[in-house]
């Protein structure tokens, strides 16, 4: 994968993580893709963020100091650089074949006929590169009768039961769940899909094609748990896992506030009774083993609403963690900026933008032991690396310039 000269540019920006060396050409758009890149980033892969002119749609979304810097883009666009190609223009998609010819990894989100229009094509572009992967994060399978279909969050959230899954649980009408989840779920997908494909370039020279679409991976994400019943055939129940479902499954009410309880192993159980002053409830044979306890999930969590309204939350906190019982309590987003053990793991910071002033970042969560990932460069501006790296990537100072000149390629400010 690693090439002589190509891995990293200029400031050393990628060395030190795990995928040193890996070049990766991302011209995915709002959080299915960026998000998948900006982690191969922080992994010390030299991600390229290639943009139309009008930059990222996700620049756009406020609040922001300076227009075209979302704090959405700030957080999702780390470590990435920025360059500009008009690929409506010849010009431009010439440049993005040359660009791909020394590139490990290519990366969209565009649907079937637009990325044929705009020459991202992967039989165009591996006669040039046999290595290259190539992958497409779609909407839905380019073989189904949806595969033309345009996609964001909330409409794979409710097509692949997500949103109907909330409003079961909360009884009630669908509700989508309040992040963009099916387009970071389906990110993590891309992220397998891609070091897979690039493990197999590494051993074999060769590259491939890759579909990834949000809405089979998050059916996927979705049957895992809730299939059950009609896993089986003929069926051994109604799909739909149970105690994830129960109205009931939510954090419970304490004397003067909430706690998150979970108890797992029959031990943690008769523990939590004890604890709760109701020692007697580990007898009751509804509650005494795990298939007891699926099966009367509601009137489980019924008598566990009762025993925590009992006591307040340091009371809860304090005996869980002395019993050995899984617990959290319940944060505000606020919450999380105080959190202590975020704070002993260092896992937010604050630095300095070069355009938008004193920011707060996070690091990346994963620890590798020998090859460190970092948080290495801020989100770019717009265009803001696009004379760099085609300087680096061959290009004369004159063809540069001639691309500027015809609106191929705009260089940042």
């Amino acid at each position: 994968m690693a090439r002589s000269g190509s891995g990293t540019d200029a400031a050393g920006a990628a060395a030190g993580g795990p995928l040193a060396g890996i070049r990766v050409l991302d011209l995915s758009t709002i959080q299915l893709g960026p998000f998948a890149t900006g982690l191969m980033a922080e992994w010390g892969a030299d991600v390229i963020k290639i943009e139309a002119p009008d930059g990222d749609p996700v620049r756009k979304i406020p609040p922001m100091r300076h227009a075209g810097m979302g704090s959405m883009f700030l957080g999702v666009s780390r470590d990435k650089r920025s360059l500009v190609l008009d690929l409506t223009v010849a010009e431009g998609r010439e440049t993005l074949a040359r660009l791909a010819a020394d590139a490990d990894l290519l990366l969209h989100n565009f649907r079937p006929r637009p990325a044929k229009k705009l020459g991202v094509d992967y039989e165009a572009l591996r006669a040039a590169n046999p290595r290259l992967v190539f992958c497409t994060a779609v909407g839905y399978g380019s073989d189904g009768r949806y595969g033309d279909r345009g996609a964001y969050d909330d409409l794979i959230q409710g097509i692949s039961g997500v949103a109907g899954l909330v409003g079961r649980h909360l009884g009630g009408d669908p509700r989508y769940v309040p992040l963009a989840m099916a387009d970071k779920a389906a990110s993590f997908m891309v992220l397998g899909s891609v070091l897979a494909a690039l493990v197999h370039a590494s051993r074999t020279g060769r590259g491939q094609a890759i579909e990834v679409p949000m809405f089979e991976s998050l059916v996927h994400f979705v049957v895992t748990d809730h299939l059950t019943g009609r896993a089986f055939e003929p069926p051994l129940g109604e799909a739909g896992y149970v105690r994830q479902l129960s109205a009931h499954r939510k954090p419970f009410r304490t004397a003067d506030g909430h706690v998150c309880i979970l108890p797992f192993s029959d031990a943690n159980w008769r523990h939590f009774f004890a604890i709760a002053g109701a020692p007697e409830d580990a007898d009751d044979p509804r509650f005494a083993s795990v298939g007891a306890r699926t099966e009367n999930t509601s009137a489980l969590y019924t008598r566990m609403e009762e025993l925590a309204a009992r006591h307040p939350t340091a009371y809860w906190l304090a005996e869980l963690e002395k019993a050995d019982i899984p617990f959290a309590p319940v944060n505000s987003l606020e919450d999380l900026l105080a959190d202590p053990h975020l704070a002993e793991v260092g896992f937010f910071a604050e630095e300095d933008h070069p355009s938008e002033g004193r920011l707060r970042s996070w690091r990346a969560p994963t620890r590798f032991g020998g090859t460190p990932a970092a948080h290495r460069r801020p989100a770019p501006r717009l265009g803001e690396h696009s004379v760099e790296v085609l300087l680096e990537a061959g290009f004369d100072g004159e063809e540069v310039d001639a691309l500027i000149a015809k609106g191929a390629v705009r260089a940042g400010d």
